[in-house]
């Protein structure tokens, strides 16, 4: 029986990204045991995987689980995050090893001089590169994404509503707090806010400043929580976080809204067979962009063009589009 360990320590929408790799080397070698290394915050994401065998968690550091990695003696380690912590666990193993092109040099070009010369290839697909010597092939289904099963859909919420994405890990990727409201009090159809504890009160004020057809989730529950609102919503409005790669899991019409950062990275929505079911929204022509390939507490030119000049009622007629 072969073992594989993959790795990827962060965070919630690339460690969801690497779910078709998962399923496909099961696929592949279905009595293999796959184990998966990540922090453990983001560890409730795999554990649920019915095709992972065993995940293991860290707060900063690989040494916390070192010892118990050596005595799995694995076939083959698959590094899907590539950096210098996920090497150190590679050396410290003496495994078979491979990765994915990164292409970290390419961004740093487009980022920093505006030279494009990223291939235009899905982060999925490059994570495919490193699984691609065992002859695993992408079997083109999409995403996964498992909730488990004692998560309970709230009583409070409608039947029928969209759901609205009030934050990112960085304020460079989200909308306004005006536009947001805009979007909220647009939508034909009840709308659910979701973000995490740092958006909790800017989900009160715009729950407020909207009336009863809004319902604010925001830090109401788990990771879990807030992906079973997304599985029985009709449209989720998001900028480029892991809640849009969550969507994508589960087939949902997806309105994607991009800051400063680009899809040319490669982490669009990846519905390989239903790319109808999602619409990006961004502003091509601004020259600063994209001024990062993560993003920042604030736009450094001061501006914030590149979300304040999105087609907003673009988005709204979108939303409110009948599939």
């Amino acid at each position: 029986m072969k073992k594989f360990l993959i790795i990827r320590f962060s965070s919630i929408g690339d460690i969801v990204l690497t779910s078709p790799v998962v399923r496909c080397l099961k696929k592949k070698f279905p009595d293999s045991e796959i184990h998966f290394l990540t922090k453990t915050v983001f560890s409730s994401i795999v554990k649920e995987n019915p095709h992972i065998s065993k995940v293991y968690g860290i707060e900063r550091s690989p040494k916390e689980v070192m010892d118990e990695l050596k005595k799995e003696n694995y076939d083959h380690i698959i590094d899907l995050h590539k950096n210098l912590r996920s090497k150190k666990v590679i050396f410290a193993l003496h495994a078979k090893s491979s990765s994915f092109p990164k292409l970290n040099a390419e961004k740093f070009l487009m980022v920093k001089f505006k030279m494009d010369v990223l291939p235009k290839i899905h982060i999925v697909d490059r994570y495919f590169k490193a699984v691609e010597e065992l002859g695993v092939l992408n079997d083109k289904e999409g995403l996964d994404y498992f909730i488990p099963e004692k998560e309970i859909f709230p009583e409070n919420l409608p039947s029928v509503y969209n759901v609205l994405v009030v934050g990112a890990a960085h304020a460079t990727k989200t909308m306004t707090e005006e536009q947001l409201i805009q979007i909220a009090r647009s939508s034909k159809l009840p709308l659910v806010l979701l973000g995490g504890k740092k958006e909790a009160e800017l989900g009160a004020r715009i729950t407020k400043q909207c009336g009863s057809n809004v319902h604010n989730q925001c830090d109401k529950g788990s990771l879990h929580h807030s992906a079973l609102i997304i599985k029985n919503a009709v449209t989720v409005i998001t900028p480029d976080t892991g809640m849009m790669h969550i969507a994508a899991a589960f087939k949902k019409k997806i309105i994607s809204v991009w800051g400063n950062t680009i899809p040319e990275f490669g982490m669009y929505p990846y519905l390989p067979k239903n790319p109808e079911l999602y619409k990006i929204f961004e502003v091509k022509e601004l020259s600063c962009r994209p001024c990062s390939k993560i993003g920042y507490r604030e736009c450094p030119k001061g501006h914030f063009k590149c979300i304040k000049d999105i087609d907003l009622q673009g988005v709204i007629e979108e939303m409110n589009r009948k599939n």
